[in-house]
């Protein structure tokens, strides 16, 4: 067991719902095996393991506490992780004495108790436990103590990955997606990528007038040689903080995949890059699930129809019950205002899906047109336009990041303005 301890007990919020700036790193690939003693906490470990940043992990649950894990690694080897729950000060540190005996070296031990004293954390730590929580605890609890237990202090700054998908086809949820990308890279600072998970037709080269001769397909179909060093090779550099993995968009070969075939794409961009945005297409699959499931944030993008609402409704409803213990999947009305088309108000959307649009992007052919044929985004064309404004609050809504500031002018600036005015 390991001498390293994460939160004093008496300073451990009490379980509330995740916080807007709360990042949790997925735990890799690790067996946990909890010991119950109540049958409440059971249920939370349970939870817990349906978790997907626990989907790499492999959990099993027993009842028995303390007493059931020293019996147990008598003969069998430890886990990586041993979570236990116990009552009693001096229950803890017998059994903790007598699981020291028959426990692994390397083993990291997480202990459940009711027990609030400084006191005892203190000698826990200094026995070898990794993390003490006061029960009872809840999902999110066991979720963050367990992938605390594997993410150093200084990789809090592990890229967050958000994806947006079309509720169906010819939405412009790529089109949304390039531009909110644009936005948190050029207005909001942050170093970002780009992955254009649609191999056979994605539009995110066009978009940025880029022509990589290499991208996603290389990393997809070489997953062996993935890596750091790899990666950074096959991104191509739009602007100062902004990178693109771009796909072939060729139909020289079948893009069939595993439900995992991305997995180390995107733990490996979440290395290197703070955000990273997947343009998801719109099909239904094990990866695209995956990819939707394991997103730290998600937005949907619908047009204001019947069919729009009705598979936004099906995508949101899915993915709330799959994500119980992260923030509710977000939605935007894209192309509203289209001439002679009768629409659905947001309204309507918000009444059938419970939860209110976050943005509504007007109808605009001219514009959007123009930016796809010249490869710009739409602030490239016109800064003033109310869909840059659009994009920027919802790369600021989907990042938790507060308002740009504005360069502040000489004190002559006022003086100037009026002149201009003149």
């Amino acid at each position: 067991m390991i001498s390293y301890a994460r939160q004093n007990p008496e300073e451990r919020p009490e379980a509330t719902a995740p916080p807007l700036d709360d990042h949790i790193v997925p735990a890799p690939r690790v067996s946990v095996q909890a010991f119950c003693e109540t049958v409440e906490t059971a249920a939370a470990a349970q939870s817990a393991g349906e978790d997907r940043r626990l989907g790499k992990t492999h959990l099993k649950i027993q009842m028995g506490g303390m007493a059931a894990a020293i019996e147990a690694y008598r003969t069998a080897p430890t886990p990586n992780v041993i979570v236990l729950e116990t009552e009693g000060r001096n229950e803890i540190l017998n059994g903790l004495d007598q699981l020291a005996t028959v426990c692994d070296a390397g083993t990291r031990v997480v202990v459940i108790g009711r027990v609030n004293d400084v006191g005892l954390y203190r000698e826990l730590v200094r026995r070898g436990v990794s993390d003490y929580m006061i029960a009872p605890v809840s999902p999110l609890d066991v979720v963050r103590s367990i992938c605390g237990l594997f993410s150093a202090p200084e990789a809090r700054a592990v890229g967050r990955i958000i994806a947006v998908v079309g509720a169906k086809g010819g939405v412009g949820s790529s089109t949304v997606a390039h531009n909110v990308a644009w936005a948190i890279a050029r207005d909001l600072a942050l170093d970002s990528v780009v992955a254009d998970l649609d191999l056979a037709f994605g539009t995110a080269g066009l978009d940025y007038n880029q022509d990589p001769p290499q991208g996603i397909a290389d990393a997809v179909f070489s997953p062996d040689r993935v890596d750091t060093a790899f990666i950074d090779r096959l991104l191509s550099k739009c602007t100062d903080h902004l990178s693109l993995l771009a796909a072939p968009a060729t139909l020289e070969r079948v893009y069939d995949f595993g439900a995992d075939a991305f997995d180390s794409i995107f733990d490996t961009l979440r290395t290197t890059m703070p955000c990273i945005v997947l343009d998801v297409p719109h099909l239904w699959s094990g990866w695209s699930k995956r990819a939707l499931v394991g997103a730290d944030d998600i937005l949907i993008v619908a047009a204001p129809d019947l069919a729009n609402l009705r598979n936004a409704k099906n995508i949101f409803d899915l993915l709330k019950a799959s994500r119980p213990n992260d923030r509710i999947p977000l939605y935007c009305l894209n192309q509203v205002g289209m001439p002679k088309r009768p629409e659905i108000k947001a309204n309507e959307f918000a009444k059938a899906i419970e939860s209110e649009p976050i943005a509504s992007i007007p109808f605009d052919p001219q514009m959007f047109g123009a930016a796809a044929n010249n490869g710009q985004m739409i602030a490239e064309i016109s800064a003033s336009h109310r869909a840059t404004e659009i994009f920027l609050q919802i790369a600021q809504r989907l990042t938790g990041r507060g308002e740009t500031k504005k360069p502040r002018g000489s004190f002559l600036s006022p003086l100037f303005d009026k002149l201009r005015a003149k």
